[in-house]
């Protein structure tokens, strides 16, 4: 079965950005949020982003026109219904996607393709409340999605294969780079990318170096674009550290146990640049002050 209609739940920064780039790539896109300003909100994004490349000259004004026209914004759930494939990107929370894929799975016909956009919960779980977990994959997209090249395929124990196949292909088609992961908790790059987070903080707990050092060692000495404490910052700490407590509760390895540190600035509202201090303080955006212990 070739997509031919996509639809997207959540119209935040990840929706709205899975939405644009199955429009760019030729796909109507239905794209689903609880109410209309959410909605409004999240298209209103998307037309920020496409102006700017009129504006640089990588899109023209009539093509920015027809990606538009292939966008639908929507609040009632019915109007997945005709979709070839459903992505969801909702909160990070089991019971809320489980809910709403149940839901779905009586909604849409029986070709209908699931997926989720899941960074760290175990596909099969989420796929479980549904009468067709065959068709259910992980499609684990990367912010901010235009830019981002990698999708992670996640394929279950239950996928079936050809449908696997199709979403490898449906990756490509968006002009992203599909790698093949199976349903492990975090996938390929969390199950690498959560633990060499965790080791640094864990590093600033026992004094290797400070924040600062640490950051310019892993760019300047090995090349990253970011250190992990600015990276931390920009993820969330929030986000890191509920990843970490899914990872634990699936393999009990200290690898992937939150620090102290992590869970004592999550519990002071510390997560990062969205709420003006982490790692960093970002009271002048310009000039970000690292913590010190």
């Amino acid at each position: 079965m070739t997509i031919q209609k996509v639809g997207v739940v959540g119209c935040g920064l990840m929706g709205s950005g899975i939405a644009q780039v199955c429009a760019q790539s030729g796909f109507p896109t239905v794209v689903r949020e609880v109410n209309s300003e959410l909605v409004e909100k999240g298209l209103k994004g998307i037309e920020k982003n496409l102006a700017r490349l009129v504006e640089k000259g990588s899109l023209t004004e009539t093509a920015r026109n027809e990606i538009r026209g292939r966008l639908k914004g929507a609040t009632a759930i019915d109007e997945l219904k005709d979709c070839d494939l459903v992505i969801e990107a909702i909160i990070e929370q089991l019971p809320a996607k489980r809910e709403l894929f149940a839901a779905l799975d009586t909604l849409c016909p029986a070709h209908t393709i699931f997926a989720s956009n899941t960074s760290s919960l175990t596909v099969t779980e989420i796929a479980a409340v549904t009468k067709r977990p065959q068709r259910f994959v992980g499609l684990h997209f990367f912010n901010p999605v235009p830019i981002m090249k990698l999708v992670e395929v996640v394929k279950t124990i239950a996928t079936d294969p050809a449908v696997y196949e199709e979403m490898i292909s449906f990756g490509a088609k968006l002009g992203k780079t599909p790698v093949r992961a199976n349903d492990s908790g975090g996938f390929i790059v969390n199950r690498l990318l959560v633990p060499y987070l965790l080791d640094a903080i864990r590093a600033l707990e026992e004094g290797v170096g400070s924040v600062v050092d640490i950051d310019n060692s892993m760019k300047l000495g090995c090349g990253y674009p970011m250190g992990p404490f600015t990276l931390l910052d920009f993820v969330g700490l929030d986000t890191t550290y509920y990843i970490s407590q899914i990872m634990f509760d699936e393999f009990k390895e200290k690898r992937f146990a939150a620090p102290p540190l992590l869970k004592r600035m999550v519990l002071a509202g510390w997560h990062g640049k969205k709420s003006g201090r982490g790692f960093y303080d970002y009271s002048d955006p310009a000039n970000p002050k690292p913590m010190s212990l």
